[in-house]
């Protein structure tokens, strides 16, 4: 799997399908691993382990990397870590079974571990 260029907005994943409250990217961007576990936590700690949480993207794409001061050739070096290939209009996760205030403030949290700029969405039947 090549690096790529992340151009134009995401094809799929751009509507809500599990939950009631979600976060949608607005920036395009590698998210590793390690960054949507941060956000996991922190969205289900403010929770408490009420409602549901579903993450919407999977690190599928490995980053590769050869060791310090070795030299040119000698093929591809070895897979470092993965990441989730986030394009604009991405959702990224989503919340259902609290009330919307909670929500907010838990998906705010999880944005703030993120390397992209988010924006907090509300499914279309939502009755306040």
């Amino acid at each position: 799997m090549q690096k790529g260029r992340m151009k134009g907005f995401s094809q799929r994943g751009n509507i809500l399908s599990n939950g009631m409250f979600g976060i949608k990217s607005i920036d395009s961007s590698f998210l590793t691993s390690r960054q949507i576990e941060a956000a996991r936590v922190a969205a289900t700690r403010y929770m408490k382990r009420e409602g549901q949480l579903w993450i919407k993207i999977f690190p599928d794409k490995p980053i590769t990397k050869k060791p310090l001061e070795v030299r040119m050739g000698k093929g591809k070096g070895a897979p470092e870590y993965f990441v989730a290939v986030v394009k604009p209009g991405r959702i990224m996760f989503e919340v259902a079974g609290v009330p919307i205030e909670v929500a907010k403030e838990a998906l705010r949290l999880a944005a703030q571990k993120l390397p992209v700029k988010t924006k907090f969405i509300i499914a279309r039947d939502f009755e306040a």
